[in-house]
């Protein structure tokens, strides 16, 4: 299958945002020892990030809207490659903790307006599939490159990791200027315009789904060390063969997700995956302690995790067609909420005593009600599948 080139950019820039957000989970220990602080302490440094993207998203692209996508687009990764350039080179946990917030502004705009231009480069029943084609960027960072920066990290010094970044961030401003086609703006919107999509009962129910339901997976994913080292039984340095598993299930979940939801329909893909979330993370919770089981379910669990992304953003782009730049940016935090609500109730049966298999039991509660949502949300719009080409934005040229 021939790739488009012109969605590489933005998968390269998929790759650099995946690296930042990822990578630093594993490095906390070096980081904390160089900084002089306690492990939660640099902890803060991903609170910092996730924060960044949360208000970020809606702030700059509500700024940005009316300016060409392709300039925004290379704007908001010039702005993430300056600031991780900078996170190298800080001398302390304070100067860390901003950039660190300043690193996640762009992160939630860039995928909010790349999963637009994603999907207007695709043909006529490909939308959901570009669109996980541009998530490809971040599934491949979990493969490789954060088992690799994490490495680099630990055997040489941690600060190398922000600069590995920075340099992913100048080859996707570079691929961008040559490969995106020039884009149409949208002249005839502003801010509160583009906020106008809340007021809509359907915008809220995706959102729902993807902070709850997509919570559920954090659950498992948030504590799957001592998961896995603890109650499936794998030994400590086998843990990064562990991620890889994850990673490559991402991968082929994501582009499974985008295939699957342009011959099924986005509304009924997003609640058959919500359900296999539900039954896997069951399935972690009963069987956790058999180690080749545990491993087959960390490929499912980790392919379902990104399964889901293509098929919920054209539901959210659906129910927002007016201000689809915005609404992919609320996805974006919602994802971030998803990860942190996760992670929190995740944590509370731990506090208690409890087996570190009963955060996917919490999971498998949140994915209930995700699924419930996404079931109401089919009842109520599944049937209404409106064409979107009169607000589609033509792409000057589009010569694939």
């Amino acid at each position: 299958m021939k790739i488009d080139k012109r969605i590489i950019p933005l998968a390269i820039g998929g790759l650099g945002i995946g690296t930042t957000e990822f990578t630093v989970m594993g490095l906390l220990p070096d980081i904390a020892n160089t900084l002089k602080i306690s492990i939660p302490e640099a902890g803060h440094l991903i609170s910092a990030y996730a924060m960044g993207v949360v208000i970020g998203a809606p702030i700059l692209i509500g700024y940005s809207v009316k300016f060409p996508p392709k300039k925004v687009l290379m704007v908001l990764m010039i702005l993430f490659t300056l600031f991780n350039g900078l996170s190298a080179v800080m001398p302390d946990y304070t100067s860390m903790l901003i950039m660190r917030f300043m690193s996640g502004l762009p992160h939630g705009a860039f995928f909010g307006v790349g999963t637009v231009v994603a999907s207007r480069m695709a043909g006529k029943g490909k939308e959901a599939f570009y669109i996980s084609l541009m998530f490809t960027g971040l599934t491949v960072a979990n493969l490789i490159m954060v088992p690799l920066v994490t490495y680099i990290g630990h055997a040489y010094h941690w600060k190398l990791y922000f600069a590995i970044v920075a340099l992913i961030g100048l080859f996707a401003i570079l691929f961008l200027k040559l490969w995106l086609p020039a884009i149409e703006s949208n002249q005839d919107t502003h801010f509160l315009e583009e906020l106008k999509f809340l007021k809509n009962k359907q915008s809220w129910l995706v959102l729902g789904i993807t902070a709850i339901g997509f919570g559920g997976l954090f659950t498992w994913f948030s504590y799957i060390t001592p998961l896995m080292t603890i109650v499936a039984g794998i030994q400590s340095n086998q843990m990064a063969y562990v991620m890889i598993l994850a990673g490559a299930g991402m991968v082929v979940g994501n582009l499974a997700g985008g295939f699957i939801s342009d011959r099924l329909g986005p509304e009924k893909t997003c609640a058959l995956l919500i359900f296999l979330m539900m039954i896997s993370l069951g399935g972690v919770f009963l069987f956790a302690e058999h180690q080749n089981i545990a491993l087959i379910l960390t490929f499912i669990c980790g392919a379902l995790s990104m399964s889901v992304a293509a098929p919920i953003n054209i539901m959210m782009m659906k129910a927002a067609p007016k201000s689809e730049m915005m609404a992919a940016a609320f996805m974006q935090a919602a994802f971030n909420i998803a990860n942190a609500m996760g992670a929190f109730l995740g944590g509370i049966p731990l506090e208690y005593g409890f087996s570190f298999k009963y955060p996917s039991l919490v999971g498998v509660g949140m994915t209930f009600i995700g699924l419930a949502i996404s079931l109401r949300y089919r009842y109520l719009y599944g049937k209404e599948t409106p064409d979107n080409d009169d607000t589609a934005v033509e792409c000057v040229p589009c010569d694939k």
